[in-house]
């Protein structure tokens, strides 16, 4: 860009818009609050904590949290349109914007650098023989619940294709129409998406009786869940920077919350004869990010990054 269209104080005020749009819209509906609720009618003081897994809470949270996150998608449109006025090409470079024109081939390789760095969890699964293929993984067990249960749908499917397209798409396109440079995207976009997350303090504090050790356990994970998000977000802001695309940030997102957070003590602990070869496969993870988050995730003509004399 040649001059910025929005002031930075703006893109930041839009930023904790879109973010926390996100976020209120789980806790709009009845349904999707958190609550007691009481389980029989014969006991009245028997009462379940109706917390972020229960059914009628995830379905009322899935279509909140898309509609969110079409309005996000929407109100960048409309910024664009405003700033440019250009309305012959609106959807079109709203999509461009976004990162989700029609994925090119040259896109699998950046896709590929996040299994890259999980070379060592890989590894591991491999000893417990769980990965596809082997023998304890099955299509049953492995693959049907994330498609036709409601809890895989919200991890697997929606969480993280909606987180992606707010907090990595419409947060970064705002803070390029206000003429950021790429690190400041980089590490800005990050920032909101960990904050999104202090929410689940609540959830925590609440599910583990309301005690100070609840509210201990609540802000340490809440703490660890930040500094994890965060890092994270940096992770999959570069890859959308870099590719100018969406789709390998929403791969890499789904492609974690499948793995989880890395065990590297209780893998050791579980093949303690593997030791040497499950640090030597951290270690190697670690090398090849390095080289692969630059060198798979060129994509020339994006326009978040450009190629042009490098």
């Amino acid at each position: 860009m040649s001059s910025p269209s929005l002031s930075v104080p703006a893109a930041h005020l839009l930023a904790a818009f879109a973010s926390s749009s996100y976020v209120l819209s789980l806790y709009l509906s009845k349904q999707g609050r958190l609550s007691f609720l009481r389980t029989s009618t014969h006991s009245p003081e028997a009462k379940r904590w109706k917390g972020r897994d229960d059914p009628d809470v995830i379905r009322a949270r899935l279509i909140a949290i898309s509609i969110s996150t079409l309005l996000s998608c929407i109100g960048v449109g409309v910024l664009l349109w405003t700033l440019d006025g250009r309305t012959g090409q609106i959807l079109s470079n709203t999509l461009t914007t976004l990162g989700l024109n029609a994925p090119s081939p040259k896109l699998l390789l950046a896709s590929l650098v996040t299994p890259a760095l999980f070379l060592g969890p890989l590894y591991a699964q491999y000893l417990s023989e769980g990965l596809p293929l082997q023998r304890l993984w099955s299509i049953k067990h492995d693959v049907v619940p994330v498609f036709t249960t409601l809890q895989g749908l919200r991890n697997y499917v929606v969480a993280p294709i909606s987180e992606e397209v707010v907090f990595r798409a419409c947060v970064i396109a705002i803070y390029h129409l206000s003429g950021a440079s790429r690190t400041k995207m980089i590490f800005w976009s990050p920032l909101w998406f960990g904050l999104a997350h202090l929410h689940h303090a609540y959830d925590t504090y609440n599910r583990m009786g309301r005690t100070t050790t609840a509210l201990q356990q609540a802000i340490l994970g809440t703490l660890f869940q930040l500094i994890y998000t965060t890092l994270f977000g940096i992770h999959c802001s570069y890859l959308f920077l870099r590719s100018s695309s969406l789709y390998p940030s929403i791969l890499a997102h789904v492609f974690c919350n499948l793995m989880g957070v890395p065990q590297l003590g209780a893998e050791v602990r579980k093949f303690p004869t593997k030791k040497t070869h499950i640090i030597s496969a951290y270690i190697l993870g670690i090398i090849l990010y390095v080289y692969t988050m630059r060198a798979w995730t060129k994509v020339d003509g994006g326009m978040y990054w450009s190629f042009i004399g490098h």
